[in-house]
């Protein structure tokens, strides 16, 4: 009996991850408050009914997408980029998984957070504070890393590290847009070159 009831909570944990992950896709398409429940359905190969038993409502299905979208994109991003040394070889590979994750389509509208980000921009509430601590923890990763480079003698010390952050996140950022928005390759592998060379005049002079 106890297996039992394992298997049936084990196989609605899949069924519930295999949701999220196709809202978190959808999302970057048609927007986290346009998402069509009836399209989310029919992709995940059940009722709308049969998907609402898995949520007490659209805002939670909607908080659990945004943090099944920080997962996805942690786990694109994030934690492979930790692999390489600290400071700058780290900065240049969270820029480059960056913009691979962008390429790749782990979502088919781009970079999941700059899509709601601008979605929400002008909508206060818990669905916009949620999808923005993941924004601020990206741009504070950023930061901190560079810091740490200057700290390994990689960047200059008179560089405001929060700055650097925030022109190599522009990069990005604007890459996506662009990308999404046109398919337009040069785009990221400008993006790229930005990064190489906005870290390169960043190194100590003399």
């Amino acid at each position: 009996m106890a297996t039992r009831s394992r298997r049936r909570r084990s196989d609605g944990e899949r069924t519930r991850e295999a949701i999220l992950v196709e809202a978190a896709r959808l999302a970057t398409i048609e927007g986290i408050e346009g998402l069509s429940l009836s399209r989310l359905a029919h992709a995940v190969g059940m009722s709308k009914s049969g998907l609402f038993a898995h949520f007490g409502s659209k805002e939670e299905l909607q908080l659990a997408t945004v943090e099944t979208a920080r997962r996805m994109f942690w786990e694109a991003v994030v934690k492979p980029g930790e692999s390489s040394s600290r400071g700058v070889a780290r900065l240049l590979a969270y820029a480059r998984l960056f913009i691979a994750h962008v390429r790749e389509s782990v979502f088919p509208g781009g970079c999941f957070f700059a899509s709601v980000a601008a979605e929400l921009d002008t909508r206060p509430g818990p669905l916009r504070d949620s999808a923005m601590t993941t924004v601020n923890d990206w741009s504070t990763l950023l930061s901190a890393e560079a810091q740490i480079a200057q700290e390994l003698g990689e960047i200059d010390p008179s560089i405001d590290s929060s700055q650097l952050a925030f022109e190599l996140d522009a990069y990005l950022f604007l890459a996506n847009t662009l990308f999404v928005a046109s398919e337009d390759e040069g785009a990221l592998r400008r993006a790229e070159r930005a990064v190489e060379g906005r870290l390169e005049a960043a190194r100590p002079r003399g």
